[in-house]
């Protein structure tokens, strides 16, 4: 197999995913605010609420308001998430919970880098290989790569609520594939998803690879 000219990323749970659980997090700052709950519970009930969720791409959402979107999308799924669990209520002040949660997922501390990410990256960098990342994240993962120290790594970064089409719909890697004189088939793409990534990605003509790692989801 040739080379590739470029190879995008999945972001979350391939270049990085959660320390812990995402029901841990959850857990230990709604701790902070006087509720207590299972770890697991809530691990649970927000895979239920995300997995049925509608996509985080909002298609002819003017660009000034895609912030405040995604974070709208995240409240809805954080307070079912609490609500399946049945503590959703006792919260005095929810908003004010979520927007300390939400802030908190744009930082490096609920994030690990997995060991074996950036000896990868530098070697394609070295090669002179373009690297670009294609997610179904929002417009915090730009804060969360400067905080990994991966930014430096990317030419492009290509994500869902921006460009209005969510993994593993076509537009998305067309997309990414677009900011680069290439054709699909000199493109790679990595992920952890055999849906959203490893099909999405051949679908829409590139070279594609399923990484399997541990699940692990934001989100």
């Amino acid at each position: 197999m040739a080379q590739a000219k470029v190879i995008f990323f999945d972001a979350v749970g391939t270049l990085f995913g959660v320390k812990g659980s995402v029901g841990e997090v959850y857990s230990r700052i709604g701790r902070s605010f006087g509720v207590l709950t299972s770890p697991e519970e809530l691990d649970q009930a927000f895979y239920e609420v995300f997995k049925a969720s509608s996509p985080l791409a909002f298609p002819d959402v003017p660009t000034p308001q895609i912030p405040e979107k995604e974070f709208q999308w995240w409240r809805d799924i954080t307070k079912l998430t609490f609500q399946k669990v049945g503590v959703a209520h006792k919260f005095l002040d929810f908003d004010v919970f979520f927007t300390r949660l939400y802030k908190h997922f744009a930082t490096a501390s609920p994030w690990e880098v997995y060991p074996d990410v950036i000896p990868s990256l530098q070697r394609w960098q070295e090669q002179g290989v373009e690297l670009g990342i294609i997610s179904n994240f929002d417009s915090r993962l730009y804060a969360v790569l400067v905080a990994l120290n991966l930014r430096s790594f990317f030419s492009s970064i290509t994500i869902s609520s921006e460009v209005g089409a969510a993994k593993p719909d076509p537009q998305i890697f067309e997309s990414a594939i677009a900011q680069y004189q290439v054709k699909p088939e000199e493109t790679w793409h990595i992920g952890d998803s055999r849906r959203e990534d490893y099909e999405g990605a051949k679908a829409a003509g590139m070279q594609a690879f399923l990484l399997k790692r541990r699940s692990l989801v934001l989100r």
